[in-house]
């Protein structure tokens, strides 16, 4: 494994803000992320920002305002790409809500995807360790959030990796994907027709076998969201969560849409809501 390459480095409230990239075993090719470092000295405890379509390592950074909240809380920030890019798949880039920008989060299966839409992988696995070999992250103290798509990464993920995760949120999360067009469209693009195969990725059907009773797993939701009804389903998520035993604090913020407008106002929730478990 290579020392990732650092394109940008930028001074941001006492830490610094790198834009990096790296050759990725798992996706087959270059990959991208962005990563904050906060003043602090020694290992810090990471926390993983997963974005949703059509974003990249840049969006978060760029326009959530967590950098300031983070060096007050001493947090390592890492935000990856949403998708590999420029794999060579024909079609890749026709269509905003697949392929390119679109990974969500899954390992695919099907060719010609599954030589690099590893993104499950690539963000459990492969990125920690590329993080934790170069930058001074606490493996023992790592946390995951995410935005629409990456909601449902975020979600999918802290619940089928309890071990490593130990504090989840998510902002506007596709909350039952198999259930709903953005994700009946990625599923079956990437995994193929066999529902079954869908259920590994949703966190409405993960959290009722995998409930984890001591994670309180914050949600913001706002209720102009123009994706609410169609696409994201938190009432689902909500009902087996309380099916399950799931902690669960669901929150609808009034005349909120999608948009990252929403996620800076209510940033400073989320960062404090991961910083008060990993501080630990």
């Amino acid at each position: 494994m290579t020392a990732p390459e650092v394109i940008e480095e930028h001074r941001s409230f006492g830490g610094r803000v790198l834009f990096c990239r790296h050759h990725s075993e798992a996706c087959r090719g270059t990959m991208r992320f962005a990563i904050y470092i906060p003043p602090q000295g020694g290992k810090r405890p990471v926390l993983y920002y997963l974005a949703g379509l059509t974003c990249t390592e840049e969006t978060f950074i760029i326009k959530a305002g967590a950098q300031r909240l983070a060096a007050e809380c001493g947090l390592i920030l890492v935000a990856p790409d949403t998708s590999p890019r420029d794999a060579g798949i024909a079609g890749e880039d026709k269509d905003w809500d697949f392929g390119t920008g679109a990974g969500f989060y899954v390992d695919a299966t099907l060719e010609p995807w599954s030589a690099h839409y590893r993104m499950y992988s690539y963000v459990t696995d492969e990125l920690p360790r590329v993080i934790e070999a170069n930058f001074p992250a606490d493996a023992a103290r790592q946390g995951v959030f995410g935005h629409s798509m990456g909601g449902h990464g975020a979600l999918v993920i802290g619940l089928r990796n309890p071990a490593r995760y130990r504090s989840v949120s998510a902002f506007a999360p596709i909350a039952a994907p198999t259930r709903a067009p953005w994700g009946q469209k990625a599923f079956s693009g990437y995994l193929g027709p066999d529902e079954g195969a869908w259920r590994a990725y949703d966190a409405s059907e993960l959290v009722q076998t995998g409930a984890r009773p001591e994670l309180e797993i914050l949600i913001d939701q706002g209720s102009d969201d123009q994706f609410l009804a169609e696409q994201l389903k938190p009432e689902i998520f909500a009902e087996a969560c309380r099916e399950a035993g799931q902690p669960l604090k669901l929150r609808m913020q009034a005349g909120y849409d999608h948009s990252y407008y929403f996620i800076a106002s209510f940033i400073e929730d989320h960062i404090r809501h991961h910083a008060a478990v990993l501080g630990r």
